[in-house]
């Protein structure tokens, strides 16, 4: 397993070795002893979540409030999506720094999302299964939200805003200035 250390301070990209053979391949996806060795996080895993998604739909960017923040591991197991993390933590280095990585079930790439990030992700394949491991357990009446526009980010979605389908409760979302105290 490789770990990359991103702009944002504690989120990570993570390549597991894989093993590949005439019959398929085979790798690891998670190991928790490897995984504090590497990068020296002790997050529990507490819920995994799962979602499929065609090709333009946007989620994101969400985060979780206080007591109730989450960071997660996610990775696709089928399809492209593009992945998007925001720090918002107004304590950080590198609050209001996005990091953007492409995850697909050919790269088995990983992206690591500590506790006061915003993340979303926008699916570039046709279909795309997204799974996320989550140190914390949902709360509803914590959910936050940024603007998946917010002209301070300057996120490149890849795809053309017309192509994009998104809830309406996420073109709903306040942008960055009014979500997150500064």
């Amino acid at each position: 397993m490789q770990v990359q250390q991103t702009e944002i301070a504690g989120c990570y990209i993570i390549e597991p070795k894989v093993f590949e053979d005439k019959r398929g391949y085979f790798f690891e996806s998670f190991s928790q002893s490897k995984f504090e060795q590497l990068t020296g996080i002790t997050s529990q895993f507490v819920q995994d979540n799962e979602s499929f998604s065609t090709k333009g739909v946007l989620r994101g960017l969400h985060f979780q409030k206080g007591e109730h923040a989450q960071a997660k591991l996610v990775r696709v197991v089928e399809g492209e999506v593009l992945d998007v993390a925001v720090d918002i933590r107004p304590e950080s280095k590198t609050f209001g720094k996005v990091v953007t990585t492409l995850l697909s079930s050919k790269n088995k790439k990983q992206m690591y999302v500590p506790r006061g990030c915003a993340h979303g992700f926008v699916t570039l394949s046709d279909t795309a299964t997204f799974f996320y491991k989550c140190d914390n357990y949902y709360n509803a009446a914590s959910e936050g939200g940024i603007l998946y526009n917010d002209p301070s980010f300057n996120i490149d979605w890849i795809l053309n805003e017309e192509d994009l389908i998104i809830s309406e409760k996420d073109k709903l979302l306040p942008v960055f200035k009014e979500a997150v105290p500064h």
